[in-house]
């Protein structure tokens, strides 16, 4: 009796280690699982859409361009690929941008008709549908980490001028002496404008020259492996630029705008027209109210509603679901994606 009681509970200590150990392969079998099942997660950047055309452009500056926008955009991948936060990843992308006298905001921005440097961001979280922006600052390096703030740490979403600038002040931001944002190319641009306007002082914003001095954006789109989405926009504006002009860029709804519940869009262009037009909002506002996906949408505001008004430009945006839409109705559009895979598109012409 003994030894049947002994042989019992030998296989019972037996069967008892067998089924921990099948307990343990099945948690390990199941968190390798979700190890290989690596969330979904994208980026999308734009530097400004316009008459950007291959034969106006030599070998060295397009190398130049597609580095920055490479080295702008893997910032961004980098910071989602280990887990950071789609406002994370756009504010560092646009800082690259903003740094880089090739792109007309921050340090490249754009002269006003007085000579002088006005910029405009905005951002926007598309969990929380919080945002923030500012326009009209001339003494901030990066204007798209004054609208973070303003969006963290005002009550308001938009603030202007000097009022920005006293916020930023108490936020602990450096102030710029104005010749930081100095460069002789956007300085000669300035002249070139103001040239063609004492030739013809009804000058025509159909002219390809003067219309193509209102475009020069920088923007950028996420979404997080959280499931996050959200945008970033920052610009210099348009050259000669009078009476504290506020393009789209700083409106959202207009230049910026996400929405978990659909897309995230920043757009670049012709600033009248894409506030008229709303271009960020109503694409997303298709998506939800029709049904339709995020290319269908840009490509329905950027082809047909902006140009109907007498407006282009174009638009980066991407879904919840990490589908993206680069459209523009311009002859260029300096953009670039990466995807959760890595996979690298840098593009510039149509």
């Amino acid at each position: 009796m003994k030894q049947i009681l002994t042989l019992l509970i030998g296989f019972f200590v037996l069967f008892s280690c067998k089924n921990d150990n099948l307990s343990i392969s099945k948690e390990e079998i199941s968190s390798k699982k979700e190890e290989k099942a690596v969330q979904n997660f994208g980026i999308v950047i734009h530097g400004g859409a316009g008459t950007i055309l291959k034969k106006n452009m030599s070998d060295s500056l397009e190398t130049a361009y597609k580095e920055k926008l490479k080295e702008a955009i893997t910032t961004g991948h980098t910071i989602l690929k280990n887990g950071g936060t789609s406002i994370e990843a756009i504010t560092a992308t646009i800082n690259i941008m903003e740094d880089s006298p090739l792109f007309n905001s921050g340090k490249g921005a754009v002269f006003t008709h007085e000579e002088t440097n006005e910029l405009d961001a905005s951002i926007m979280d598309g969990a929380t549908l919080n945002a923030g922006a500012v326009a009209g600052v001339k003494h901030i390096k990066n204007p798209i980490n004054l609208a973070l703030e303003v969006m963290n740490n005002s009550p308001h979403v938009l603030l202007a001028g000097t009022g920005a600038e006293q916020f930023a002040r108490e936020q602990g931001f450096e102030m710029m002496d104005p010749s930081y944002f100095y460069t002789e190319k956007r300085f000669q641009s300035l002249q070139k404008v103001k040239a063609k306007e004492k030739q013809n002082k009804s000058v025509s914003f159909d002219d390809p020259f003067i219309k193509n001095s209102k475009f020069g954006t920088v923007g950028c789109v996420a979404l997080d492996q959280h499931g996050n989405l959200a945008a970033g926009t920052s610009t210099g504006g348009m050259t000669n630029k009078r009476w504290n002009r506020i393009g789209d860029s700083p409106i959202i709804g207009a230049g910026t705008y996400a929405n978990n519940a659909t897309c995230a869009g920043s757009s670049t262009g012709w600033g009248e027209y894409f506030i008229r037009a709303m271009v960020a909002h109503d694409i997303s506002a298709m998506m939800e109210y029709k049904g339709i996906s995020l290319q269908e949408a840009a490509q329905e505001v950027i082809q047909n509603k902006v140009p109907a008004l007498g407006g282009d430009g174009g638009i980066v945006a991407i879904d919840k679901d990490g589908n993206i839409a680069m459209e523009f109705n311009t002859a260029g559009m300096y953009r670039a994606h990466m995807n959760a895979e890595g996979e690298l598109i840098i593009k510039i012409y149509k």
